[in-house]
């Protein structure tokens, strides 16, 4: 009873924000078929593993014959640097421990836009000396290899792997997960949750699966109890009323926290659909559970723990990788292989150094982008404050989305992926809608990703399957304290 009225109350919702659709946002696949229909049978269920904040040559710099990495110098080292202020280059180094520096480097939308520096990607040294005073501006050069992360290494090797994937934006975590899920940041460009109660005019992905009743789970590793606080806190305009109080009240040290705030779901990432989401929330335990008995929905979107398995600094890298390769390998095992398909990749870089510049991306829509003095213009007030200097150096920059972020890391995994292959068209996160939306011939959310490229060129479902027999992977990393 609980799932039709839900299914109802979505169909309410798509019906009302079609008459509101952003131009240039037609059904993603031909006319004909009904919305929802499904259209790529050999495909059963898709899986999204999005971890945090690394990018391409950070990670797969050290690839070798497989992609776009490092030029190799004679001396076998990768060839490049970056200047400091001073004019000073800082040359790539392989990173000395797989354990993170806490703050360092920074993906702000300010630093990321310092780093990209009009295309020439020569200011990852210049972001620390300008934004983290005092911070360790070396490290945005330094990557990591195969010897450190082994697991993924055999996965870009293995699979296909998007050797031009970019994150949606120049900026960090909640943005670009706001793509993932919505095609657009809907005007978000920081981690601050007082900016997100708000909702996208054409709804999120979610919205249209259960429209349709098509299942989707978000799988994380919180409580239950963490979770739906957390979610009902940012849903209720909580978040309004302190920064409210503490504005007047003059504790404006009180946001510090927000401002270091982690994504706790990514279904979470627009409370104001916490009700809406919650029954969708799963336990990370019941996805490995799925993959063994063969049971997973449509969509699964497998979140990390944000505090330890994420990869963002300062967590150990190889703890991450350890998660991962669980995901992977359960779903590489599971009886439900066979029509499974499975995209791994990284939300954003991290503001760690890639040597390709990002290319520019039509706007999603004409929803303005907008930092906190902005949108609360009396914290105005508070801009020569540390904390206020703290918000002006997070938030400084170009109010548009028409530049993509910095390459990530990407691998397609599914039985009917193209062996040796790399492909090289240039995605953003938009891209794994269309590929929803082309499955179920369900309408863009947004001008992005109408515009998407399509996921398919790795793939041959004419084939009978080149990886059906799945290959089995290696060991992961080992963590220091696994």
């Amino acid at each position: 009873m609980l799932r039709r009225w839900e299914r109802s109350a979505a169909r309410r919702r798509i019906s009302a924000q079609a008459s509101r659709r952003v131009p240039g946002t037609e059904r993603a696949g031909p006319a004909g078929p009904a919305a929802g229909t499904d259209r790529l049978p050999q495909i059963r269920h898709i899986v999204i593993l999005m971890m945090e904040n690394h990018s391409y040559d950070n990670y797969l710099g050290m690839l070798a014959g497989r992609g776009d990495g490092f030029l190799i110098g004679p001396d076998g080292k990768p060839d490049g640097s970056n200047p400091t202020s001073a004019g000073v280059q800082v040359p790539l180094a392989h990173a000395p421990q797989t354990t993170q520096v806490r703050f360092v480097p920074t993906q702000s939308w300010n630093a990321s836009h310092i780093q990209w520096s009009g295309g020439t990607c020569d200011g990852f040294v210049r972001s620390i000396e300008e934004t983290v005073p005092g911070g360790d501006a070396d490290i945005p050069m330094h990557y990591w290899t195969e010897a450190d992360l082994p697991f993924y290494y055999w996965l870009a090797r293995t699979f296909p792997l998007a050797t031009r994937w970019f994150s949606s934006c120049l900026g960090p975590t909640f943005p670009n997960r706001r793509f993932l899920i919505s095609g657009t940041a809907h005007g978000l460009i920081d981690d601050v949750p007082y900016g997100m109660i708000d909702y996208p005019e054409s709804g999120t992905i979610f919205d249209h699966l259960e429209a349709h009743g098509i299942s989707w789970v978000n799988y994380h590793q919180l409580t239950p109890l963490q979770v739906n606080w957390r979610l009902l806190s940012r849903a209720r305009g909580l978040s309004y009323l302190r920064l409210l109080f503490g504005a007047i009240g003059g504790i404006f040290a009180g946001l510090l926290p927000a401002l270091e705030s982690k994504v706790q779901t990514t279904a979470g990432l627009y409370p104001l659909g916490f009700l809406r989401a919650v029954n969708h929330l799963r336990p990370v335990g019941d996805f490995l559970a799925a993959a063994r008995s063969g049971s997973l929905p449509s969509v699964s979107i497998v979140d990390p723990d944000f505090t330890a398995t994420s990869e963002e600094n300062p967590q150990d890298i190889q703890a991450g990788e350890a998660f991962a390769a669980q995901v992977v390998s359960a779903v590489l095992a599971g009886p439900a292989w066979p029509h499974t398909l499975l995209i791994w990749l990284y939300d954003e870089h991290g503001g760690y150094y890639d040597h390709v510049p990002p290319p520019t991306a039509v706007a999603p829509d004409d929803v303005p982008a907008r930092g906190l003095y902005e949108k609360f213009p009396v914290l105005r007030l508070f801009r020569k404050t540390a904390l206020g200097r703290k918000v002006t150096a997070a938030d400084s920059g170009p109010r548009t989305y028409t530049q993509l972020g910095f390459r990530v890391p990407a691998v397609i995994v599914s039985p009917y992926a193209k062996p040796d292959y790399v492909t090289e068209l240039a995605y953003d996160h938009t891209a794994i809608l269309r590929l929803i939306q082309r499955k179920w011939n369900l309408p863009p959310l947004t001008r992005r990703d109408a515009a998407a490229a399509d996921l398919l060129d790795a793939l041959d479902l004419e084939g009978p399957g080149a990886f059906m027999t799945p290959p089995r992977p290696p060991a992961p990393g080992q963590a220091a304290n696994g």
